[in-house]
């Protein structure tokens, strides 16, 4: 007897899954190692950047007001008494008619208050003494970058749960994080079901397959911030499938299979779970691709049974494991980006379910597009290595003209806060 499914909406799926979020625990990471990894805490400055006035440039360190009467016609001349570089301070003060020679990043003289850039000077020597010529006036404050111009101590920089890009990882250093606060990376099995399944390295063989999406996946984990740990294949035995994932749910924060969860004789997941007594949030989805996947959860472990076909896995991963491992690191934009692209070409396939066709955004004319990367069936692989996008058809409609606005997910975008209709 065929099992009956009552499928939910998508929203209501990714709802189920956060509904089981939790917050990752913290470590520490060299700053050598932190990229790509999740802030643990909040980002303040701990002091003014810069914390002292600075000279931008090479040039002289001047007093305004010696220059008042500079003209091109008539250029004042002013003595040339120290020079410093960056990470010096002058032991000098000038005075009237006196110059400090200065180099980029290096601490504002007291008594100067503009900086005079080299090209701007005509230097020359007279009994070994060196002098400047300037032929235009500098007003108080030319040429400084003054004390927290970038930012004043205690303003809040990045926020906790920012991934740590360079732009960050700069930030790190300027504030002294030789050790980084982060979010610790969950520990993710992954299990191919399927005896039709053959590894990386074998030879074909007539009715198998080379298993892609073990590494598919491990892939995108990678790229989600968490730690895939590859468990192998299943064979298409039940009980050695029930103690092969009952023996890996101590060992890992979340586990994901791949195949396994449709209705067929050798589909064991939905057996598995009941088996276990784990409670099943929900075993299908009205999308296209991957409406069989199931999630279900055990003593707070959530299993995800994905597609076995590999573009429905894929998209599997991304609406639902994605949010719940960005939830967890405390993520202010879990979910893929959402846009609005016109549709390059025609899709006349109509849609029963909310279908998530993949896709190629770019820009022309000063607005983006999108257009299908391949063959929109479940089982496709190619379709993926181009796709930078997920076109969004909503269920009941009788398919799309090229020229028609429609919704995409950005695979490589920033991210969303939230991005499902109610």
């Amino acid at each position: 007897m065929v099992e009956h499914r009552k499928p939910i909406s998508v929203a209501e799926a990714v709802k189920a899954v956060l509904n089981h979020s939790q917050h990752a625990e913290k470590e520490l990471v060299p700053i050598e190692y932190c990229d790509g990894r999740y802030l643990a805490t909040e980002l303040k400055a701990d002091h003014d950047v810069p914390p002292f006035d600075k000279s931008p440039l090479d040039g002289f360190a001047v007093r305004s007001e010696d220059t008042t009467k500079a003209t091109r016609e008539n250029p004042i001349t002013l003595k040339i008494i120290e020079e410093i570089g960056a990470g010096s301070v002058a032991k000098r003060i000038p005075q009237q008619g006196e110059a400090i020679r200065i180099m980029t990043g290096a601490q504002i003289p007291t008594g100067t208050d503009a900086i005079v850039m080299f090209e701007l000077t005509k230097e020359h020597k007279k009994d070994g003494q060196a002098f400047i010529d300037i032929t235009r006036t500098f007003q108080k404050g030319d040429n400084i970058s003054f004390q927290g111009e970038d930012t004043i101590k205690g303003t809040a920089l990045v926020a906790k749960g920012r991934q740590i890009d360079a732009g960050v990882k700069a930030l790190l250093a300027t504030f002294g994080y030789a050790q980084v606060p982060v979010f610790k990376k969950p520990k993710v099995g992954i299990f191919a079901t399927g005896t039709e399944l053959l590894d990386v390295a074998d030879p074909l063989e007539p009715g198998k397959i080379r298993n892609s999406n073990a590494y598919m996946v491990a892939s995108e984990l990678n790229q989600m911030g968490a730690e895939p740990i590859y468990l192998g294949k299943l064979v298409d035995d039940f009980e050695q499938c029930y103690e092969a994932i009952s023996s890996a749910l101590e060992k890992v924060d979340l586990l994901i299979t791949t195949g396994g969860v449709s209705v067929g004789d050798y589909d064991y997941l939905p057996a598995i779970y009941k088996k276990l007594g784990a409670n099943v949030l929900f075993n299908k989805i009205a999308q296209r691709p991957g409406s069989v996947t199931t999630v279900a959860e055990l003593d707070g472990t959530l299993l995800f049974g994905l597609s076995g076909n590999p573009s429905a896995c894929f998209v599997g991963c991304e609406l639902l494991v994605r949010p719940l491992i960005l939830t967890s690191f405390s993520s202010e934009k879990p979910h893929l980006q959402r846009e609005k692209a016109l549709l390059a070409q025609d899709f006349p396939k109509p849609n029963p379910f909310t279908r998530f066709v993949r896709s190629r955004t770019y820009f022309e004319h000063g607005c983006l597009h999108v257009i299908p990367t391949g063959l929109d069936k479940s089982g496709v692989v190619t379709s993926l290595a181009d796709a930078n996008a997920l076109i969004i058809l909503p269920g009941g409609t009788r398919g799309y003209e090229a020229g028609m606005r429609v919704d995409v997910l950005l695979l490589n975008g920033e991210g969303s806060a939230w991005m499902w209709n109610e």
